[in-house]
């Protein structure tokens, strides 16, 4: 639950910085999520090749290295729900650094390939963990105004951990690169200590005097924070007065078709290659040829992916989901055609593709951008808003645990996809599938851009809702708040 529609103007007015300050130090978890997301990429090569760690690694064994991160952050997709209720969002994002450290020890004093790969599960479950707890968190800190800024500080952390590890992956050992990426954890454990926790988890407990002192925190000590208590309140009661079981819950028409939009739309996620184009970036273009140094190509993948969030976060809001996802799946799906080409051309006559080496950097390029501007951050936002309140504690775990899930399947046999396929038909396999997303979206995904959550519930059950005026109104007074700093 969070603050959506507390009053801001009780008091002083509240200050935005200590959120953002909160807000950031939280999204620190989702900075260490992306390096062991892009981890994979750099370390290929040395450690398969060239046996940097001196024991052999088979391009069988590195692909389960790869994908037991994702079995990793399945794993902990339920649990992380239950140990934020039991010990709040602040302690279960403070424990999940654990995992995350004891992970990057265990790769960096490897002595053989098991060692690595429970080291990567633990880095799962611990990055895994925060792609559910942090978002939370920054949800139920954050005023109505600013929700929308801070709750893209998530995907963008995400996507600049994949850059970095592949900036600094160019320049370092693989060791060197994991003592690293090790210290990201720490710093962040070291900082977010001293934040507070989430106002709502302390009402849940009744611990009122608690919520009031994190409120003060977080909108500043001038601030009048009790009407805002009275309403994360009010949410409470309505929450336990509608709670209903796990089996009610999923017999609802709506629900049901909530689920099955929110399932396809992770399926799409991950099968359309994303996977597999961020873990094995520098194979792709080294089997391509490019002429260029397939790790500086990596660098430049990873500096659009960073762009192409940041500039998602300020057309979300206002282009709508569904178009963003319909051109999302539809580029993505060109992309990919352009790089099942060249291969072909590539394993036809290695001559013809002689002065193409830009084609598969560009058709990566592009995957990356459109996929950042929908197909990426959108399918986890639009679980968060299809579901009714009283029925998110049971489905979102499902859609997160079958999201990694995919992403370990496809991280997993894409090498042995290749093998069997060629590069060029592991391509057109993923060219479908995002064809397949398009057909998908456009007849099955509504618009939720500026709807409320009951009316999404109206649409799902199949009336047609138009925008009221008071959203249109609220909309209005959060885009012009001037809420100071």
């Amino acid at each position: 639950m969070s603050s959506s529609g507390m009053s801001e103007d009780a008091g002083e007015p509240a200050r935005k910085l200590p959120q953002f300050v909160a807000g950031l130090a939280a999204s620190g978890g989702a900075l260490a999520a992306g390096t062991f997301l892009g981890w994979t990429s750099p370390v290929e090569i040395p450690l398969v090749q060239q046996q940097e760690y001196g024991f052999a690694i088979t391009a069988e064994e590195f692909s389960w290295v790869g994908s037991m991160a994702n079995l990793g952050a399945a794993a902990i997709c339920f649990p992380i729900g239950i140990l934020m209720k039991i010990i709040g969002r602040k302690w279960a994002m403070l424990a999940m650094a654990l995992p995350l450290i004891l992970g990057w020890l265990l790769i960096i004093f490897a002595t053989n390939v098991a060692m690595m790969m429970v080291g990567r599960f633990f880095l799962g479950v611990g990055g895994g963990a925060f792609c559910v707890a942090a978002p939370t968190y920054t949800a139920e800190i954050a005023q109505a105004s600013i929700r929308g800024t801070m709750g893209s500080f998530f995907q963008l952390l995400v996507t600049t951990g994949i850059l970095f590890v592949y900036a600094v992956g160019a320049g370092v050992s693989v060791t060197v690169l994991s003592i690293i990426c090790g210290v990201i954890p720490v710093a962040f454990a070291a900082i977010f200590f001293f934040m507070p926790e989430s106002p709502q988890y302390y009402v849940e407990k009744e611990r009122y005097d608690d919520a009031s002192k994190s409120l003060k925190w977080l909108r500043g000590s001038q601030y009048d924070e009790r009407a805002e208590i009275e309403e994360l309140k009010e949410n409470q009661a309505q929450l336990l007065a509608d709670k209903v079981s796990f089996l009610d819950s999923i017999k609802k028409k709506t629900t049901i078709k909530a689920i099955i939009i929110s399932l396809g739309l992770m399926f799409i996620q991950q099968m359309s290659g994303i996977n597999a184009v961020i873990f094995y970036t520098v194979s792709v273009f080294d089997d391509a040829n490019t002429g260029m140094d397939a790790t500086d190509a990596t660098i430049i993948v990873g500096v659009i992916l960073v762009v192409a969030t940041l500039l998602s976060t300020f057309i979300v809001d206002k282009a709508g989901r569904r178009i963003l996802l319909l051109i999302s799946a539809g580029m993505m799906a060109v992309s990919t055609a352009l790089l099942a080409v060249f291969f072909q051309l590539k394993e036809d006559d290695p001559s013809q593709v002689t002065n193409l080496g830009w084609l598969p950097v560009m058709s990566v390029c592009l995957y990356i951008a459109v996929f950042s501007i929908g197909f990426g951050p959108i399918p986890w936002m639009m679980t968060g808003e299809l579901f009714a309140n009283n029925v998110k504690a049971y489905v979102s775990p499902l859609a997160g645990a079958f999201n990694w899930m995919l992403a370990f399947l496809i991280t997993k046999i894409f090498g042995n996809l290749r093998d069997a396929l060629g590069a060029a038909g592991v391509f057109w396999l993923f060219t479908g599938l995002s064809a397949l997303g398009t057909v998908f979206v456009f007849f099955m995904v509504p618009e939720t851009k500026g709807i409320s959550l009951t009316e999404i519930q109206l649409i799902l059950s199949g009336e047609k809702v138009e925008k009221s005026k008071a959203q249109q109104t609220k909309d209005a007074v959060d885009a012009n708040s001037n809420v100071q700093v």
